[in-house]
């Protein structure tokens, strides 16, 4: 057991409006925006950090959808390699983004944006995820990705 490899694991949601755009977050601790999610804590389900996660963000608390990506990315020099889940976390009201309650100063805010758009504000990495996850809710599909291009 002591040699099999270790790898991280982070989970998110994507959110849409009624338009579709997808909803992403601005953290102050980095320069890029984001996905709703995070890390999995030890012991923990991918499905239950994403609902964590987006509970401490965005003060919403509710069920993930179903699995939208799953996306293998290699190793960088600051992290090691790992494995990301994305789930589906549906189309918001207007309601449901006044109730926004933005976590302990870990957001400097949140956007719906054109899918357009979407890769001058992300990580290409990210933006080519987001893109897979757009088309896996419109075809109703799972992407199945290797460091954001579909696996072969």
């Amino acid at each position: 057991m002591a040699s099999l490899a270790r790898k991280r694991m982070a989970a998110g949601a994507l959110f849409r409006d009624g338009a579709g755009r997808p909803l992403l977050v601005d953290p102050v601790y980095k320069d890029t925006w984001d996905l709703p999610g995070g890390a999995v804590e030890a012991e923990e389900s991918p499905h239950a950090a994403c609902r964590r996660e987006v509970a401490e963000e965005l003060g919403l608390d509710r069920p993930p959808g179903r699995v939208l990506a799953v996306e293998w990315v290699p190793s960088s020099p600051e992290r090691p390699e790992g494995v990301i889940v994305v789930y589906d976390g549906g189309v918001l009201s207007a309601a449901d983004v006044d109730a926004f309650v933005l976590g302990d100063g870990e957001l400097a805010g949140v956007a719906f944006t054109e899918p357009d758009e979407v890769a001058s504000l992300v990580t290409p990495l990210l933006a080519r995820r987001i893109a897979a996850c757009l088309e896996a809710v419109a075809a109703g599909t799972v992407a199945v990705l290797e460091n954001g291009s579909p696996a072969a």
